[in-house]
């Protein structure tokens, strides 16, 4: 039977530190994944396994290591902290089976997580999610003698990976200045000792380990960036880069200290990849993600996939097909050339990169997406709600139809529901911005827990915020 405190989401099992994340609970999790590969995989290929810098990371992921060594599968255990990208980079260069990373990503310091990830180095399909679950609690096979548990450091090939696919030397001679904000998470000090090397003129806050993450939750949007934004001003930096808890997202602030939120990132990287390299492949974007993209891949030719919400959808394209680029509304981004993972440091070279090749600050280049392809504005509100509110409220918006108009006004074009209830809105102000962008608003319920998410795009700022206040009072409404 199914282990009833362990539940395997869209990238792994998350839980509270010492109420259900338990080192029983890990060692389940690691005991079913073990299950897994001997299963489905080639044990003898081995797995790979990291961890961040949590509260307990390290020890949990010995345990996972036991775990599986106990079973006969060798063991490639990570000596020190470790980015979630550079587990996966290791682990496909090295053609293991798996690999476990030890994180809760950006979630608040109370939670960790198991994450696993496949063989090509991305997260696991949703069907091998769902057989890895069908294992947990089942009894699992000992081998006669356990088989060794190796310590290795995964950076260094990742970082020639990750510098290799930058133009170092164009980011070193562009004069720029950079602040950096690892927020106490697994990126660490790794871009600073980059730029150092370079000579690269930067400052770094919260690179030093802190499993309390004091102040924040380690996700780089706000609030929990302001203090990037604060140091880029007070330093005079042309741009700030931040990665989240396990450096797998990207975030960013101009060089006022406003915060560049993901849509504007994907946007910048984009519109520079069509443009200056000319890398072959569709483009792939969530559910949730701004349509400036749309219009970017259009100028260029390319086809533009939407998809559901979550890089697993991103992921799986990139097995199938040729996909220069795909990326999802919360600062996760890939490249297929690199990995189908996200890679919040990579993104963040790559920012600097653009911002050396275009001889721009950040804020400069985003003002010229949005000359160029219209303004675009973006917002989203986390509304913690019973159970019963949320799911009335998805009820009340799969009913609403063409022609009404409960969100500030605006009447309703379409309606959408791939991921969530998506409603594209006839909103007067575009009819007096040039090429203004469409204005829709989407609703979306957790799962997993009393959560529903509202996301908005718009041709202001001010908009925004009006159509998030209505949908709120939508959704509260009972």
């Amino acid at each position: 039977m199914p282990h009833a405190q362990i539940k395997f989401g869209t990238d792994g099992w998350r839980g509270v530190i010492a109420d259900d994340f338990t080192f029983a609970n890990v060692r389940t999790a690691a005991q079913a994944i073990a299950a897994y590969i001997h299963a489905r995989e080639d044990p003898s290929k081995g797995i790979c396994i990291g961890y961040d810098t949590r509260f307990g990371s390290k020890a949990f992921a010995r345990a996972c290591a036991e775990e599986v060594a106990a079973t006969g599968i060798a063991v490639l255990l990570a000596d020190r902290i470790t980015p979630t990208p550079a587990l996966s980079y290791g682990l496909r260069e090295r053609k293991a089976a798996g690999g476990i990373m030890i994180t809760s990503s950006h979630n608040p310091a109370q939670w960790n997580g198991v994450k696993y990830k496949a063989w090509y180095g991305g997260s696991g399909k949703p069907s091998i999610i769902a057989e890895i679950e069908g294992f947990l609690g089942a009894p699992v096979k000992l081998a006669t003698k356990p088989a060794p548990i190796t310590e290795v450091n995964f950076v260094p090939d990742y970082l020639n990976a990750i510098e290799s696919f930058a133009d170092l030397n164009l980011i070193a001679k562009s004069g720029h200045k950079f602040a950096i904000d690892s927020m106490y998470g697994a990126g660490g000090t790794i871009l600073s000792d980059i730029f150092t090397r370079l000579g690269v003129d930067h400052v770094q806050i919260r690179g030093e380990v802190n499993p309390l993450f004091p102040g924040i939750n380690p996700e780089p949007i706000e609030p929990h960036i302001r203090a990037l934004g604060e140091a880029v001003v007070a330093h005079r930096c042309h741009a700030g880069l931040c990665t989240d808890g396990d450096a797998d997202r990207i975030g960013a602030t101009d060089e006022h200290g406003n915060f560049v939120d993901p849509h504007k990132i994907f946007s910048v990287l984009l519109s520079w990849v069509l443009k200056r390299k000319g890398w072959p492949g569709a483009v792939t974007r969530a559910f949730n993600t701004t349509k400036m993209l749309d219009r970017i891949a259009a100028r260029h030719g390319r086809e533009l996939i939407e998809h559901g919400i979550g890089f697993k959808f991103v992921c799986d394209l990139m097995l199938e097909r040729e996909i220069v680029m795909g990326g999802e509304e919360s600062g996760g981004i890939g490249f297929q050339r690199h990995l189908p993972e996200r890679d919040g440091l990579l993104n963040a070279l790559l920012l600097a990169n653009v911002m050396a090749e275009e001889g721009k600050t950040l804020g400069e280049l985003v003002a010229d997406l949005q000359a160029e392809y219209g303004e675009h504005q973006y917002g989203r509100i986390d509304l913690h709600i019973p159970d019963a509110v949320k799911n009335a409220a998805i009820a009340r918006a799969c009913a609403l139809r063409a022609g009404d108009a409960p969100f500030a006004g605006m009447k309703i074009l379409r309606q959408e529901t791939l991921d969530g209830v998506k409603f594209y809105l006839d909103n007067p102000e575009a009819a007096t911005k040039p090429s203004a962008a469409e204005t829709w608003l989407l609703l979306r319920a957790s799962g997993t827990e009393p959560l529903m998410r509202i996301y908005t795009e718009s041709t202001s700022k001010e908009n925004v915020s009006k159509l998030l206040d209505a949908a709120r009072e939508f959704a509260l409404a009972g």
